[in-house]
């Protein structure tokens, strides 16, 4: 007797012959030229249709989080891109692999940490300022007793206040998006120089997987929204590269400034 050809079910892309289907709509009927593409990947992961109010969210975090400069993500995808200019993917690659627990995954961070401290608590969220104040100081001295970092505080540049952070929360606010997870983030923010002995500004990226977890995204995966921000400024950072390259120079800045120094015997 044949075995039946095992299944292999999916909620997303589906073709054949003459169409191509994604999120059970016609690709060409129904999607192009009437959702935008930061609706779209919301939708792809949600499976479901974002508000508009959810898009704006979701848009202004993306665009935060696009490209910042000379980071080690760009300078990787540029030198990558100077020693293998035939490997355009490879060059995204190596940015993109670059996001971690200091550049972009502080979004992820962020997100799970505001979830795990506000899990219990969903049936009796704090109802004012004080409240909250509460809960962020009971998690702040639990991480601090951990000795453990709490992700989403400074930023290497912005020492005052990351310029991000209270533009986000507002238009979370005017959008009436402004949930648990960036209430307890706020928070944070008024309450750990208690703990902590001093004022960090609240970053960001911290800002931005606050106000994803309260789109009630999948905290699990809010690095990937990071990453998708970043895919986009990678390109135009390799896109520079053509027209203006520094690849080359920064190069040989490090390799005609490198110093050989002994190895040290008892370390080794």
């Amino acid at each position: 007797m044949t075995e039946p050809a095992p299944k292999f079910p999916t909620s997303l892309g589906t073709s054949d012959a003459d169409h191509i289907g994604l999120l059970g709509r016609d690709v060409a009927r129904d999607l192009m030229g009437q959702v935008g593409f930061g609706e779209l990947a919301f939708w792809l992961v949600a499976l479901r249709r974002p508000t508009p109010s959810e898009v704006r969210v979701f848009e202004a975090v993306l665009v935060a989080l696009a490209d910042h400069g000379f980071t080690p993500t760009a300078i990787a995808a540029r030198l990558t891109y100077l020693s293998a200019p035939d490997s355009l993917q490879g060059a995204l690659a190596a940015g993109l692999l670059g996001g971690g627990s200091r550049f972009l995954g502080v979004t992820e961070d962020s997100g799970m940490y505001l979830h795990a401290a506000l899990t219990g608590h969903s049936s009796q969220l704090p109802t004012s300022d004080a409240g909250w104040d509460a809960l962020a100081l009971d998690a702040v001295r639990a991480t601090r007793a951990e000795g453990r970092y709490v992700p989403g505080l400074g930023h290497p540049v912005h020492k005052e206040e990351d310029p991000r952070t209270p533009v986000l929360i507002k238009i979370a606010t005017d959008e009436g998006l402004r949930g648990p997870h960036l209430r307890l983030f706020e928070a944070i923010g008024r309450v750990h120089d208690q703990v902590l002995g001093r004022r960090l500004p609240l970053n960001g990226a911290g800002v931005c997987g606050a106000a994803l977890a309260d789109l009630g995204l999948p905290v699990e995966l809010l690095r990937g929204f990071a990453l998708l921000a970043r895919a986009a400024g990678l390109l135009g950072q390799l896109a520079e590269e053509r027209r203006r390259p520094i690849g080359m120079d920064v190069y040989r800045t490090v390799d005609g400034n490198s110093t050989y120094v002994a190895p040290d015997h008892d370390q080794q």
